[in-house]
């Protein structure tokens, strides 16, 4: 398929993403560049190629620099090198219906991806099937397994790891959900079906992380991020809203002061910082080069953030800037 082609399909089968992220994010607003502390020298360091369904949805680290992306439109997994080199690693099957009954987009994607010590990755796959949906994992130099299934009704989007017990969490953005499965894979079970993690028409519970022993969740609907503790016996605690008014937020990283943390805002092209009481400011836009930014991570003193240009259809591109300590 030439690329014309293809970009034109992979246009048709994200156009219900577009039209529902717009209405749900409404318009950009003004594009100036307001970098502030604890941000400098945001730069974007590799461009992606949006015919080949290069849209990056996460970005998981590694401890030399290199990053792992899942391209959401290409079903694809990616390495990206520190020298902006990119290599798929691996292509998910295209369900046998093309995924039109995907919940909410109508088209199959790749979304959350978390890295092991030990160089696994695992990552999640939704397709409005039960043969694929689910989650999956991909070893050094091996070929990509799916070890838990989940709901075909719903659609799984962020994933996060806790390296202590070894169980993985996984957002479920349709059905509200937060299920918990071993990295051994099995069948998971559901963590949290709080209301707050509820859609309120697009898009509920969203990013996710663990941190000081507790998982973070983001409510995209809602503009809200979530705090729900991990108790002593794994079960989930009571939900506490960390922080609200985040229009369109996605996906968030913390910056190592606290709970202190960055969070994407996608429709509008923004990445907000948040303070521990939630307040919170906007310290990169349109102007820096975001495109509709999805993910976020923090290693050492640098940033790096995604943009899939899920809205403005140009230049899905990985940003990295300057983490001031």
């Amino acid at each position: 398929m030439s690329g014309k082609k293809k970009l034109l399909t992979l246009s048709a089968a994200s156009a219900v993403l577009v039209a529902a992220i717009a209405a749900a994010l409404g318009p950009a607003p003004a594009s100036a560049s307001t970098v502030a502390a604890p941000l400098n020298g945001p730069r974007v360091s590799v461009h992606f190629d949006l015919a080949k369904g290069q849209t990056p949805e996460n970005i998981a680290l590694a401890p030399g620099g290199d990053a792992y992306v899942t391209f959401a439109a290409g079903r694809q997994v990616a390495k990206v090198s520190r020298d902006g080199t990119t290599r798929i690693l691996a292509t998910l099957p295209k369900p046998a219906d093309g995924g039109i009954h995907t919940p909410v987009l109508g088209f199959p994607l790749t979304v959350g991806i978390v890295r092991a010590h030990d160089g696994t990755l695992y990552f999640l796959y939704a397709t409005g099937t039960p043969d694929l949906t689910g989650v999956w994992r991909l070893r050094p130099g091996g070929k990509p397994q799916r070890i838990a299934a989940l709901p075909a009704n719903g659609l799984p989007n962020g994933l996060a790891l806790d390296a202590r017990t070894r169980m993985l969490y996984i957002t479920d953005s349709v059905l509200g959900t937060i299920w918990r499965v071993r990295t051994t894979g099995g069948t998971p079970t559901a963590w949290s079906s709080a209301p707050e993690l509820a859609s309120t028409g697009f898009l509920g519970a969203n990013g996710l992380k663990i941190h000081k022993g507790a998982v973070w969740a983001t409510n995209l609907d809602k503009g809200t991020i979530l705090r729900i503790p991990i108790r002593p016996d794994g079960y989930a605690g009571r939900v506490r809203t960390e922080a609200s008014g985040l229009q369109g937020i996605d996906d968030f990283a913390f910056t190592g002061r606290g709970d202190q943390l960055l969070a994407t805002l996608n429709g509008t092209s923004q990445v907000a910082l948040v303070q521990p009481d939630g307040r919170h400011s906007i310290v990169l836009t349109s102007a820096d080069g975001l495109q509709n930014p999805t993910s976020i991570a923090v290693r050492g003193d640098t940033v790096h953030v995604t943009s899939a240009a899920y809205l403005t259809a140009k230049d899905p591109n990985l940003l990295r800037v300057r983490l001031k300590r």
